[in-house]
């Protein structure tokens, strides 16, 4: 199994490879996400680290049971050969109702085939109030129109 695009990649091809990310992690299926990744893929989120697709699904699923109204928006910010550097923010909404936004950076490396094979991610929670939210679309992938990173000032 292949995951085009596949590297070495150009701009173009790596910032198809992020929307598509941005698209599987917004419709939140853990299987479906971990399918993307190498059965031995290595990752670092926060403190937490994952080896393997298993336990990106089980990380995946507990991530999505605490953080409800997940929306997400990643931008590409560099890219060579074979790594992409992605800069992101998601907002959501804990169990007790506080809605925050999440501001991170990854670095992600792929195998040839096109499966991520090592995923580092750093992120940092600032809560807002709900008036302060800027990702207003319906649940699931996020429409063309709607304003990226950058145009949102983030």
């Amino acid at each position: 199994m292949s995951r085009p695009p596949l590297p070495p990649f150009d701009r173009a091809s790596a910032t198809v490879k992020v929307r598509a990310a941005e698209d599987a992690w917004n419709r939140r299926d853990p299987a479906k996400v971990a399918a993307a990744y190498t059965e031995d893929t290595v990752w670092r989120n926060r403190s937490e680290f994952l080896n393997g697709r298993d336990e990106v699904v089980q990380f995946l699923t507990r991530k999505w049971q605490g953080e409800h109204d997940y929306r997400l928006i990643k931008e590409l910010w560099s890219f060579d050969n074979a790594r992409i550097a992605v800069r992101f923010a998601y907002e959501a909404r804990r169990p007790d109702g506080q809605w925050f936004r999440a501001y991170g950076n990854e670095n992600w490396e792929f195998a040839p085939d096109g499966l991520m094979a090592e995923r580092r991610a750093s992120i940092n929670d600032l809560e807002i109030s709900e008036s302060d939210r800027l990702f207003h679309w319906p649940l699931g992938r996020r429409p063309d129109e709607h304003p990226g990173l950058s145009d949102l000032g983030l």
